[in-house]
């Protein structure tokens, strides 16, 4: 748990994940200037938060290191569900999760959810959120 690893920023990529303020953040944008008289380039990095959606943006050298998070994508069962919350059991430890259905589950398939399916979910800094239905 907690996991994360360091990466230069000149090897981000749009779609690849990194810590925003300790926040989990999928890239969606990174511009790059270049580097000025006295100066190295220097990359502008938009970002969404996994769990909360919420756009941050940092500047930093591409020569320096960030942190980017580790994340586990893993399967688990609907077990149960109540109004506010799904309860799933991962298919390899079996361990259970109740998750709430505001902030641990992806805006597109809250819908779709029901009990007996299968459902992706990620796990990183100890955080779990439902990413996507798996095939049934």
């Amino acid at each position: 748990m907690g996991d994360k690893t360091k990466v230069q920023v000149s090897k981000l990529k749009p779609g690849r994940y990194i810590l925003i303020d300790g926040e989990p953040c999928r890239i969606a944008n990174i511009t790059v200037s270049s580097p000025g008289k006295h100066g190295s380039a220097k990359a502008r990095i938009e970002a969404v938060g996994i769990f909360d959606g919420k756009v941050r943006s940092i500047v930093k050298p591409t020569s320096a290191e960030v942190d980017v998070p580790i994340i586990d994508k893993r399967t688990a069962q609907i077990i149960a569900m109540t109004p506010d919350t799904v309860q799933i059991m991962d298919m390899e430890t079996y361990e259970l999760y109740d998750i709430p259905i505001e902030t641990g589950v992806a805006d597109e398939i809250k819908d779709q959810l029901r009990e007996g399916i299968n459902v992706e979910y990620w796990e990183t800094l100890g955080r779990i959120k439902i990413m996507k239905l798996k095939g049934e």
